[in-house]
């Protein structure tokens, strides 16, 4: 394969100019429908657009990364110095003629060129919420020093602050996994990466319901919010063993189930499985990864999500026996249930690509909920639970 720059800033501005052009589509829509709406209103709906454009951000990464389109163009920003496949395509015919099987295609060039605008678009998004949010809060402000700023800045603009910092440091992990050529644990926190921007916008979507007294806060007990922590806990070393089952393209080293090679511990190695700092491919050696490796990569996310899937369902039963959460602990049922469904297709049905980019949406879509879960609860005051408290003895 024809050798290329790593990095390339030569197409840089004009990527940005593609994510621009991405980002006002969803912008003018916004503004047509709800240009008369208060400032607080726009805010409101552009975060939730911004966090509907980030989700489909997530399913279509986990589609190039299924594809192995990841390295459909092997520099970055661009392609072959390019800011499209159309521009790059002698390189891309050089590439795809010495190496049919490889991993640079032109279909797979314009998988990963698309999943790059489409993230550039968010971050123009992104960077939009931030100025507007900033913006709002000083022309709501009467004085340099108001009395109490949580009046004239109901939602703290350091949210959408620190979400931009948080895409930025995104977009540099992306970077890193195409010219550190998909290394497992960079894909991996990219992974993640795109999850915690998931939830801060999620955060703020919800704190701008609050704020528009459309969803108060609901109190729960100390314990079920506990529960619900220890859960999301959970969750996301759940999800992180998942990303490093997709990563190290471990899914198929069990494709029976419950047994996995028709033992209930068939033979694993988990040191050179978890030894995290490797390129793909790798073993400890330097010599290719065993498959008891790929084995115990396998069988540790499959041991998890037992522990995952009955946590969840627990929780979900908790919260439905609260009327106010009742509409969110069947999300939480079906969610759960749901990502069972397609763990378990992609192990007896050999990967599917519908159903490996449902489990990612899945997992993103676990993370949402339950971000919201928790945001919309509130524990019982300390001052109320101690005059509960003294009450109850002096009753006794």
């Amino acid at each position: 394969m024809p050798a290329a720059d790593l990095y390339n800033l030569s197409p840089a501005l004009r990527l940005m100019f593609m994510g621009l052009a991405v980002a006002l589509g969803p912008l003018a829509w916004l503004w047509l429908r709800h240009g008369q709406a208060s400032a607080a209103r726009r805010l409101q709906l552009l975060t939730q657009l911004t966090l509907f454009l980030t989700f489909d951000l997530v399913l279509f990464g986990a589609f190039t990364r299924l594809t192995d389109s990841g390295l459909g163009c092997p520099d970055w920003p661009g392609c072959y110095g390019s800011a499209s496949p159309a521009g790059a395509v002698q390189h891309i015919e050089a590439a795809q003629n010495a190496l049919p099987s490889g991993p640079v295609t032109h279909a797979k060039a314009w998988v990963e060129m698309i999943h790059r605008y489409l993230a550039t678009g968010v971050g123009v998004l992104i960077l939009t919420l931030t100025l507007a949010s900033w913006r709002a809060c000083r022309a709501r402000r009467p004085s340099p020093t108001p009395s109490d700023p949580r009046q004239n800045c109901p939602l703290s603009p350091w949210w959408p602050t620190v979400t931009l910092l948080w895409v930025c440091l995104q977009g540099a992990f992306g970077a890193l996994t195409v010219t550190m050529k998909l290394f497992p644990l960079i894909v991996t926190a990219h992974l993640l990466g795109g999850l915690v921007l998931l939830a801060l916008l999620r955060a703020q979507e919800v704190r701008h319901a609050q704020v528009q007294k459309q969803a108060p806060a609901v109190v729960l007990s100390t314990r079920i919010r506990r529960l619900i922590l220890t859960v999301f806990a959970l969750l996301w070393l759940q999800i992180a063993l998942g990303g490093w089952v997709s990563t190290n393209y471990a899914v198929l080293a069990c494709t029976d189930f419950p047994a996995c090679q028709q033992s209930f511990w068939p033979v694993m190695d988990f040191r050179q499985g978890f030894t995290l700092w490797r390129e793909l491919g790798a073993g400890l050696d330097g010599a290719s990864i065993s498959f008891a490796a790929l084995t115990a990569i396998h069988y540790a996310h499959r041991l998890g999500a037992y522990v995952a899937l009955a946590a969840l369902l627990l929780l979900a039963a908790s919260l439905h026996r609260r009327s106010a959460f009742r509409r969110q602990a069947r999300w939480l049922a079906g969610l759960t249930l749901l990502q069972a469904a397609t763990g378990l297709s992609n192990v007896v049905l050999g990967w599917p690509l519908l159903a490996a980019v449902m489990h990612t949406g899945g997992a993103a879509a676990l993370v949402l909920a339950l971000t919201g879960i928790f945001l919309s609860s509130r524990s019982l005051p300390v001052l109320v639970r101690a005059s509960t408290l003294k009450t109850s003895r002096l009753s006794l």
